[in-house]
């Protein structure tokens, strides 16, 4: 079941996201954030952009959110979307229902391009975006260290609709969603399974 994550699922998700951190290259970051750090990026984040988990039998198995890859104002209508999952939900489409339902909220918020940063030698992620539909724009080697060795980094894009003169920036989340009234009717139209 896909749901809007909640504060008492900080624990779970920092435990999702915890060997990522020290274990792969899916993301440079060095240390485990601590429960604090992660309970302010949450906040951050949904002030804005929507956080969705994936749960089954009180149990998360993943979550997805997106956050701003600039912060200047004329970027505004980009978004950086991002999936984590547990070992044992890969390979069950899992991340693909989280992207396709974060991705129909964005486009609802008015975000026309979406990038993902993904480390080059992640080809189970680079694979995962291609098939969901981003594209290569650009290759940045050798810019990360991590694990005593130079990582490159592969941008990737995702157009959600052909660019427009926007009318007004994105609306948070919660507006397009009106607190999770209307969440089932765009999971409805997913056809997700």
């Amino acid at each position: 079941m896909i749901r809007f994550a909640r504060e008492e699922d900080l624990p779970q998700l920092l435990e999702i996201y915890g060997p990522y951190v020290l274990k792969t290259t899916a993301t440079f970051e060095y240390d485990v954030p601590c429960r604090r750090e992660f309970a302010r990026r949450f906040q951050t984040i949904t002030e804005q952009f929507p956080w969705l988990v994936w749960e089954e039998e009180g149990r998360i198995l993943g979550y997805a959110y997106a956050s701003l890859p600039f912060t200047r104002p004329a970027y505004a209508w980009c978004a950086e979307p991002t999936v984590y999952l547990r070992p044992e939900a890969w390979g069950r489409g899992i991340a693909e229902a989280l992207y396709a339902a974060l991705e129909k909220i964005l486009k609802a918020q008015g975000y026309q391009v979406l990038y993902a940063l993904v480390c080059g030698e992640n080809r189970q992620s680079l694979r995962f975006h291609e098939k969901m539909g981003y594209r290569l724009r650009a290759e940045l080697p050798d810019c990360g260290w991590k694990f005593d060795r130079w990582l490159g980094l592969c941008w990737l894009e995702k157009r959600l609709d052909s660019v427009k003169s926007p009318s007004a920036f994105p609306a948070a989340w919660r507006k397009v969603v009106q607190d999770a009234q209307n969440f089932p009717d765009i999971l409805d139209n997913l056809s997700l399974f």
